[in-house]
């Protein structure tokens, strides 16, 4: 056969070559003779040629072969012996000996330092810390947990905060050091890298001389069994015994609720972080800026929630810790028996050993300083809070947590109220068997697919309740193609009263979730400037990096379930008498965070000091924490948001000012009275 066409020849130089490479990869032995021949091929010419263009070199030929030798062997280390041909290979073969022995020794140091760097960079070192903090897992959570982590350490005492997860070491080491920035005086923050929910590996961290050990839920599928397993394998590490170091976990479904805190013990507490987002999707739409309002209380730069002895003010009513305070705010109490009461009647006597739960910079700062000679009653406003209404809303949009928003959103509404859901996805329908209602269709969404009412989402049947009368909200559903662009644009939304925002799940829709958030965002925008018409939107975004993209007025509510998530685990790290105190405000139930019409407390035009509201808010069974001035609802950083102003701060009220409450909800629709003493417990 001859050679096909175009195929090049195989040169000498490519033979040699090819052979070359054949021989080198047989054994290390080859490659070894391949390198003594190399260098006895370069040694021993050049040497010669030095010692033959020497001008003190000997005269004789054995001479100059003696010196050759010499420098070939010096170069070789093989040593310098000369004299009889035995001799000479017998100090060749020492000096090979002695090469081979210091070469494996070089290598082993070597591999053994290279492995242990290696080992080191891995981060699977035992970490030999006390009362340091241990955040095993990691997801969009573990930068803002770390952060506010590290934000929360007293000046002076600051603890290490040592993070276990199964990612790259030096990878956690540069996303943590991108959020937490530049800045003397942090904690120590340590990375190591391996299974959480491999006992052994879990020992590197050494849990048991920790303080606290927080365990997030990660972005998987399988994020909340991964949390099983890795308080499972907390539980073989730590015992079953009851002094151990609190632990605090995050599942997302409520089923995984009830065998976490099973596997957590009687030290865990276990948050469910999307019936958190849920709750306070839910709460925005009817209160905008609450969003912002819980942001700020839920970050360690500036007020935050602290637990203080109520000794100064044993045996007197709780209505007077309410003004007993010049730069706290007081919401509530934490009885003797460690039960927690938000918001009790101002006339609840303060027994002995209880303690008070208020709203300062610290603990230090909550000092007791009478204030009721700052009240003027002459500013104090007759008038009754506006009545509340039932409301159209509109959800755009559907995921995991789309069916706890609708049961929130029931809770929550007032009798008449109405939820359009407009989604591209199938939803299921309602668990149980209602009439059908009168099919209605959100405005210019085109034909759908069905309608329907119930109560399947969440269960919210309570003791009580008629549960033949129809629910408070009647929610219709409806399909249509969100992702084109003109379905958006041809929704009429005039008669909507608020709308919710909500993306699809990941690997459901585009890889990142937001991008089909923030385009809905951009129609929405659109709508609004061709009908002069401000929407109040509440959105979910998955990643905070995307909240300043977000198209919409500054101080909206923009909500990011990881972020918030994040920022509550730090809050109750730092102190578990918390966690009953944010699972009551983040209920819709109880008592809760509300912004009011500065009108119902002060007199619209008055210019009166924040004691003057406190005095205000008590009489009608509130906490007032701050306040919210309009003209700078739109102005960064703070949105016009007061928190723990102090008592003597005095400012003109205008009737479009709103006051920051900590009340029982008025929606609830001839519920039972909740119990607001629940031990601790969150979610």
């Amino acid at each position: 056969m001859g050679r096909p066409e175009g195929q090049r020849r195989a040169t000498v130089r490519d033979r040699a070559g090819y052979r070359f490479d054949r021989t080198l990869a047989r054994s290390t032995g080859t490659l070894m003779g391949w390198l003594v021949i190399t260098c006895l091929a370069v040694v021993v010419p050049v040497s010669t040629l030095l010692v033959w263009t020497d001008p003190g070199s000997p005269r004789s030929l054995s001479g100059r072969l003696t010196a050759a030798w010499r420098t070939s062997a010096e170069t070789l280390r093989l040593g310098a012996v000369t004299g009889t041909p035995l001799r000479m290979v017998l100090a060749a073969l020492l000096g090979l000996v002695a090469l081979l022995c210091v070469s494996t020794l070089v290598g082993v140091i070597t591999t053994g330092l290279a492995d242990r760097m290696a080992e080191l960079s891995r981060g699977r070192s035992t970490v030999l810390e006390e009362g340091h903090i241990v955040v095993l897992g990691w997801s969009d959570q573990a930068g803002t947990v770390v952060s506010e982590l590290a934000a929360a350490q007293a000046p002076g005492r600051p603890r290490a905060i040592v993070l276990l997860a199964d990612r790259d070491k030096a990878e956690m080491e540069r996303a943590l050091a991108a959020r937490m920035g530049p800045g003397g005086g942090r904690p120590r923050v340590i990375c190591r890298s391996g299974p959480a929910s491999d006992p052994g590996v879990l020992t590197l961290v050494s849990p048991q001389t920790a303080s606290t050990v927080l365990v997030l839920s990660s972005d998987e599928p399988a994020a909340d069994a991964e949390v099983l397993r890795i308080l499972l394998a907390l539980r073989a590490v730590l015992g079953t015994a009851a002094d151990g170091p609190p632990v605090l976990a995050a599942v997302r479904e409520d089923r995984y609720l009830a065998p976490a805190r099973l596997a957590a013990g009687p030290r865990g507490t276990v948050l469910r972080t999307d019936t958190v987002t849920a709750r306070l999707i839910a709460q925005c739409v009817g209160r905008p800026g609450l969003s912002l309002v819980l942001r700020d209380l839920l970050d360690f730069a500036g007020s935050e929630f602290h637990v203080v002895d109520a000794a100064p003010f044993q045996g007197r009513p709780f209505g007077a810790a309410l003004l007993g305070y010049a730069d706290a705010c007081v919401i509530g109490l934490l009885t003797a028996d460690a039960r927690t009461v938000l918001n009790p009647p101002a006339g609840t006597p303060v027994e002995p050993g209880s303690h008070l739960i208020v709203l300062s910079r610290d603990e230090d700062s909550a000092r007791p300083e009478e204030c009721e000679h700052l009240v003027d009653p002459s500013a104090v406003s007759t008038a009754a809070p506006p009545p509340e209404k039932a409301s159209r809303l509109l959800l755009l949009g559907w995921n995991r947590r789309a069916p706890l928003v609708v049961g929130q959103l029931r809770r929550m509404a007032r009798p008449g109220s109405v939820l359009d859901v407009v989604t591209d996805v199938t939803v299921p329908g309602p668990r149980t068997s209602v009439p059908t209602p009168t099919p209605a269709t959100a405005p210019g969404t085109g034909t759908g697919t069905g309608t329907g009412t119930g109560t399947g989402y969440e269960p919210d049947h309570k003791p009580g309740r008629d549960a033949s009368a129809s629910p408070p909200l009647a929610v219709h559903f409806r399909s249509a193609p969100l992702s084109h662009p003109e379905t958006l644009l041809g929704l009429d939304l005039s008669g909507y009263d608020g709308l919710v925002v909500l993306g699809p799940e990941p690997g459901e829709g585009p890889d990142r979730p937001d991008d089909w958030t923030l385009v809905t965002l951009l129609g929405l925008r659109l709508l609004e400037e061709s009908t002069a018409r401000k929407l109040r939107v509440v959105t979910e975004l998955t990643d905070d990096r995307n909240r300043p993209l977000a198209p919409v007025d500054p101080g909206s509510d923009v909500i990011v379930s990881g972020n918030l998530t994040g920022l509550l685990m730090a809050q109750i790290t730092q102190n578990r008498h918390l966690a009953p105190v944010f699972g009551e405000l983040f209920s819709a139930e109880g008592s809760t965070v509300r912004l009011c019409p500065a009108g119902t407390y002060v007199r619209p035009g008055s210019e009166a000091n924040f004691a003057t509201v406190v005095a205000a808010a008590r009489a009608r069974g509130e906490c007032a924490i701050g306040y919210r001035l309009h003209e700078r609802r739109t102005l960064s950083p703070d949105h016009g948001l007061r928190l723990n102003p102090h008592k003597a701060a005095r400012h003109r009220w205008s009737s479009e000012d709103e006051v920051i409450v900590v009340s029982a909800d008025p929606a609830g629709l001839g519920d039972p009275t909740p119990d607001r003493s629940r031990p601790v417990s969150a979610g």
